[in-house]
């Protein structure tokens, strides 16, 4: 089962394309972007056997390929990594017509990105995510960015990829944790404007986490639809209408500052949680219905994904957690927008909430 999805933005309009097996078929689609020239893939040390099958695609079809493998995990997206991985591209030569390969999950994907915008200001490049959270989420939508000591994401741009190859089947090969993780960013699309997709996470969500092929393909293909309409009618978050994916992400950073960006808590995790607080949050403050948020923070535990701060190993006041908060990108003139919810799908931008009430909200919180 084959599916084709096209982000619409005009000039800058790209195909992601999902399949299972496609990463061993993907030199039909990298062949003739290599323009006779050697391709860089960049990569980390968990996905270097993914990169040896790649280049071995490659070469069978008469592609030249150069890996760049980097070490895994969040602190690759640092000043550090962007200067070393800039370097190195110089050093292969690399021409605004050229395509870098980001060949991991978020982190390669985000890091390889930025790179790209900038490098002789701006190439090209291909996402091949290889995590469940990259396939539905941050490889698509032009989202780059490094973290810095103030927080996460701080420095980027949006740089959209040429093209998007996103085979289901490599997800064999990751720690069920990590598949956890990432069907956090599956259901956060239910949760946003689809009721009907949250009813189909509580009865497919355990299945596809096991490893369901026709699940995850249904997941992954709906969440990417989900999230290329969002990109095409707010590429740049201007208007308000991507900012709804940041659901569950402004409590959810704060968890991960909390955590140090560390394996304590990674990043879908921080959502899961994120999104029960936004939940609980609106329902504490008579939005949402209570059975919503209950139901909402239900379905995180039965995929044993944290459904609050006590699940997420979290201990730290309300005050420090909203001082986390005060370094979100999103704050304008003081304000912090705030999605939360009206009732499952119904999520809504609030730019009225006082950041004191989320500290006492927090500090209610069972830890």
């Amino acid at each position: 089962m084959s599916r084709r999805i096209d982000v619409a933005l005009g000039a800058r309009s790209y195909p992601i394309l999902i399949e299972a097996g496609l990463l061993a078929r993907a030199a039909d689609h990298l062949g003739p972007l290599a323009r006779g020239r050697t391709m860089a893939i960049v990569t980390d040390e968990n996905v270097r056997p993914h990169c040896a099958a790649l280049q071995t695609a490659l070469a069978d079809a008469g592609v030249r390929s150069e890996a760049i493998v980097l070490p895994p995990g969040e602190s690759t997206k640092s000043w550090t990594s962007l200067a070393a991985l800039c370097d190195r591209l110089l050093d292969l030569g690399i021409e605004r017509g050229d395509h870098v390969v980001a060949l991991g999950g978020g982190v390669i994907g985000d890091l390889v990105g930025f790179a790209c915008a900038i490098l002789k200001r701006g190439c090209h490049f291909v996402q091949v995510p290889t995590t469940l959270l990259a396939q539905v989420d941050s490889s698509v939508g032009g989202k780059t960015a490094i973290n810095t000591r103030a927080g996460k994401n701080l420095i980027g741009a949006f740089h959209q990829p040429a093209m998007v190859l996103i085979d289901p089947s490599v997800l064999d090969t990751l720690p069920p944790r990590e598949v956890r993780a990432g069907y956090a960013e599956v259901v956060k699309y239910g949760l946003i404007d689809d009721p009907a997709f949250f009813a189909w996470c509580e009865a497919h969500g355990a299945a596809l986490i096991a490893g369901d092929p026709a699940a995850r393909v249904h997941a992954i293909a709906h969440a990417v639809a989900a999230k290329a309409r969002i990109v095409a009618a707010d590429e740049h978050e201007t208007n308000g209408t991507r900012a709804l994916l940041n659901l569950g992400h402004t409590f959810g950073h704060a968890l991960e500052a909390e955590a140090g960006f560390s394996q304590a808590l990674i990043h879908g995790e921080g959502v899961a949680a994120g999104c029960a607080l936004a939940f609980a949050f609106s329902a504490a403050r008579g939005l949402c219905p209570s059975d919503d948020a209950s139901r909402v923070a239900a379905h995180w535990r039965s995929v044993r994904l944290p459904d609050g701060l006590a699940a997420a190993g979290i201990r730290a006041s309300g005050a420090t957690l909203v001082d986390h908060m005060r370094h979100d990108k999103k704050m304008a003139a003081g304000t912090l927008p705030f999605l939360l919810a009206r009732g499952i799908g119904q999520t809504y931008l609030d730019k009225t909430i006082a950041l004191t009430d989320v500290e006492t909200f927090l500090d209610a919180q069972p830890r």
